[in-house]
């Protein structure tokens, strides 16, 4: 039998790390309750910790995206400008000759 792999909300997420700062909680007992494993639970934490919720990471993923994306057009632009440059010096000096 195969395990099924299962995805939590991003609200879930942060409903169980909001549980290990109750008084008395520990990372065992909490993710024993949730029937979720204790690594589970700490990388929800340390994510959480890292980028302040689920949603500001993916927003953080998503402008690195965009700005990747932004570069790689302003990159292709700046050559076709350049191109556009030296095709006009060079017809501009053809103009000019008898």
């Amino acid at each position: 039998m195969g395990q099924h792999r299962r995805n939590y909300t991003d609200e879930y997420k942060a409903a169980a790390v909001e549980r290990l700062y109750e008084p008395g909680a520990t990372q065992g007992g909490v993710a024993r309750e949730l029937g979720i494993t204790g690594t589970q639970l700490k990388t929800w934490r340390l994510e959480i910790e890292a980028f302040g919720s689920a949603e500001a990471k993916r927003r953080q993923q998503a402008d690195a995206a965009e700005l990747a994306r932004l570069r790689k057009e302003n990159k292709r632009l700046t050559e076709e400008v350049e191109i556009l440059h030296k095709a006009s010096a060079f017809f501009a000096t053809r103009a000019v000759k008898p």
